[in-house]
């Protein structure tokens, strides 16, 4: 199993503070999947940057790059247009609790 980290860019700076109802709507299903991801045990982590720029990040884990690719696009906040995924190959050096 590869880890991956897929990179969330939404549309524009201040994007947390500045969303509409429905952007709230779509970032919400997006938060429920990553919940059912972690459940899974897909998801490794994820959460956005803070301040003006609102970065997601998400690390995964998926057998290869089309399954990888697959879980980012599938994500609603992409696959809806409301931010543009960014995939890369990712490897996981140091975790707390983990040798």
């Amino acid at each position: 199993m590869s880890e991956w980290v897929y990179f969330i860019h939404p549309p524009r700076t201040n994007f947390a503070a500045t969303m509409t109802d429905a952007e709230q709507a779509v970032w919400a299903r997006h938060f429920e999947r990553l919940q059912r991801l972690l459940a899974e045990g897909v998801l490794v982590l994820a959460g956005p940057t803070l301040g003006d720029v609102n970065t997601g990040i998400a690390i995964i884990e998926a057998p290869d790059e089309a399954a990888a690719r697959r879980v980012m696009d599938e994500d609603p906040v992409i696959a809806g247009g409301f931010a543009k995924g960014e995939l890369r190959e990712f490897r996981v050096s140091l975790l707390r609790g983990r040798a």
